[in-house]
């Protein structure tokens, strides 16, 4: 009886080191919980950049530089004053 007690505890002591709630898990656990965090971070930072720029470009008041800027960038097009030079 006394050996099955033992070896129930044995097995108790294993659970709480390598478990899936265990010492190891939990460490494991703190280190995604960090890494979440950082890309959490790292998401709002864009996602506030995404507005930041749908702001300027709303079409009530849009901003003519950044309207002037994906115009000549996405259509290629100019001003009849600019001069456009090719870089390679």
């Amino acid at each position: 009886m006394q050996g099955l007690a033992l070896a129930c505890l044995l097995v108790m002591g294993g659970f709480l080191l390598a478990g899936p709630s265990g010492l190891i898990a939990w460490s494991e656990n703190q280190q995604m919980l960090e890494q979440r965090r950082t890309e959490i971070a790292r998401l709002t930072f864009e996602r506030d950049a995404l507005r930041n720029r749908v702001n300027l470009l709303d079409p009530r008041h849009a901003d003519p530089d950044l309207a002037g800027e994906l115009l000549r960038s996405d259509l290629n097009v100019a001003h009849p004053d600019e001069m456009v030079m090719l870089l390679h």
